[in-house]
């Protein structure tokens, strides 16, 4: 799709006036990283984390760029330079504004929470699609717009502003009605969802994870919340349905998530009184069923995904669909039975062997104890966990992750998983003292193996029949990061190759990770 505003129809929506006709240009796109600059864009300087996008200027300049944003004082720019006061919420306005802002002709359906977000996202759009609504998705894994199916990165982030609504866009001119939206932390407070006017607003659960960034649990609470805060201020909207929050009544966030919007309140769950509530859960190999009891409704569900957490992710998307949309329980029923699994979500790999091998994305403390139980609950022998932590990220969870692994699995690999800048071998110190600190005891309960590739076959190497090896943390990502080099890794082939050796059958070769030599 092309498009472009001038840039003075573009600054009006931040209250900026272009005073001169010589810079009423026309803009051919946004961009906030500097490599990305294509001739006729608008670049916005941001200051990040790690770096100042105002440094960047001349070679965004050089590369063509048209007019900067800024939030620093600049005398000498080449071009029009215009400074606001948050460079973030300016690149969210001037994206939607770019593309006509798409979010005000599409239901919005929002998901935020630790964990469980791709897995509901697909649970309501599989439940769409059932309901023959045409409808798109943008998750940490792809953007799904019709027959197209579109890479959203490297690692689990929500997508920049001008990525989400570029997104939004060729849904429109696609003529969905619909899009299943999934926030990160992150992603709602850099605001990199900012103006997608949610409609419905869900939350999994919150629990442990991205401290680092956001200095305190209240902190990544509250970034979690803000998706439940827009619902006050969308825009109206021609088509659409009163908006709601989808809150998980099991979940310590409950009491703290129902006092921060003023909308509709829709609670799901299975312990605690609850409008939407799972009964005669029947958890089995192939999956669980179990009977969702609404207000005025009772459905049969068939689950083909196991585990408990996925019992609260297809009632998070029940209390969506049918409380928030009003659709029918026959299209929650076919929509979830639908979904027969997730890249990287509890994925089974099974190359022949007399034990079960498993890869999963949990790289949080909770998911972690989530998918272990799982895992437990799947065979009638041991578990064996492999899985690390990732460098430059919560410290904290380095230490949990190893308690939970130590008290729930009967055998733990601690490996790598994206050290970055960070010395991987003080990461393994730490997450090796979490597990001694609940009784592990190395070379014995817990082993340590900083190449990934050979913990994964160390894992399978000491399977028996009836055991089940599950590799924790990377799910369906495509790469690992050392010091600032992304290297091509997929814990699935790793996990294929391993087994085929241990088989002696053909498969993939391993991947390679700097650490093969060590």
């Amino acid at each position: 799709m092309e498009t472009r505003k001038t840039l003075s129809e573009l600054m009006g929506y931040l209250g900026v006036e272009v005073i001169s006709v010589e810079q009423d240009i026309s803009i051919t796109g946004i961009a906030l990283d500097s490599r990305q600059v294509q001739p006729g864009n608008l670049f916005v300087a941001l200051w990040g984390e790690n770096t100042d996008g105002h440094r960047y200027i001349p070679d965004a300049v050089q590369r063509g760029a048209a007019a900067i944003v800024g939030t620093d004082h600049i005398d000498d720019s080449e071009v029009p330079y215009f400074r606001i006061e948050d460079g973030r919420a300016a690149l969210a306005t001037l994206s939607a504004a770019f593309w006509d802002f798409p979010a005000r002709q599409l239901t919005v359906i929002g998901i935020t929470g630790t964990d469980g977000k791709t897995t509901t996202a697909n649970f309501i759009y599989n439940i769409l699609k059932a309901a023959d609504i045409r409808a798109g998705m943008i998750t940490t894994v792809n953007a799904v717009i019709g027959d197209q199916q579109l890479d959203t990165g490297f690692h689990v982030t929500t997508p920049e502003a001008p990525q989400v609504q570029c997104y939004l866009a060729g849904m429109v001119s696609a003529g969905l009605t619909h899009v299943v939206l999934e926030a990160t932390s992150h992603g709602l407070s850099q605001q990199r969802v900012g103006n997608c006017e949610f409609d419905l607003g869900v939350v999994t659960n919150i629990t442990h994870e991205h401290i680092d960034y956001h200095g305190s649990y209240e902190a990544y609470r509250a970034a979690k919340a803000s998706l439940l805060i827009s619902l006050d201020q969308t825009y109206p909207k021609q088509h659409s349905t009163p908006p709601a929050a989808i809150i998980n009544r099991d979940d310590d966030s409950y009491e703290f998530l129902k006092r921060v919007t003023t909308v509709r309140k829709v609670s799901y769950g299975i312990h605690f009184d609850a409008d939407v509530k799972a009964q005669e859960i029947n958890y089995h190999k192939g999956g669980t069923r179990f009977l969702a009891v609404g207000r005025d409704y009772e459905i049969p569900i068939d689950c083909y995904l196991a585990g408990k957490f996925n019992v609260y992710n297809c009632l998070a998307a029940l209390a969506a669909t049918v409380d928030g949309l009003g659709l029918s329980p026959s299209a929650v029923q076919a929509g979830i039975a639908a979904l027969r699994g997730i890249p990287g979500r509890m994925e089974l790999i099974d190359l022949g062997q007399d034990f079960l091998a498993i890869v999963d994305f949990a790289h949080t403390p909770n998911a972690l104890r989530r998918s272990l139980e799982t895992a437990r609950e799947m065979v009638s022998g041991r578990v064996i966990v492999v899985y690390g932590s990732a460098g430059l990220r919560d410290r904290e969870k380095r230490r949990l992750m190893a308690e939970i692994s130590t008290e729930l699995a009967d055998i733990s690999v601690l490996t790598a998983e994206d050290p970055r800048t960070e010395s991987l071998d003080s990461i393994l110190t730490e997450m090796a003292a979490g597990a001694e600190s609940r009784g592990g005891v190395e070379n014995d309960t817990f082993w340590i193996m900083p190449d990934r590739g050979k913990a994964i076959r160390l894992g399978i190497s000491l399977a028996q029949p009836g055991d089940v090896v599950i590799a924790c943390g990377k799910g369906h990502e495509q790469s690992m990061c050392f010091g600032r080099v992304e290297y091509p890794w997929d814990d699935r082939t790793a996990m294929r190759s391993a087994l085929a050796e241990h088989l002696n059958v053909s498969g993939p070769e391993m991947p390679y990770l700097p650490t093969q030599a060590e």
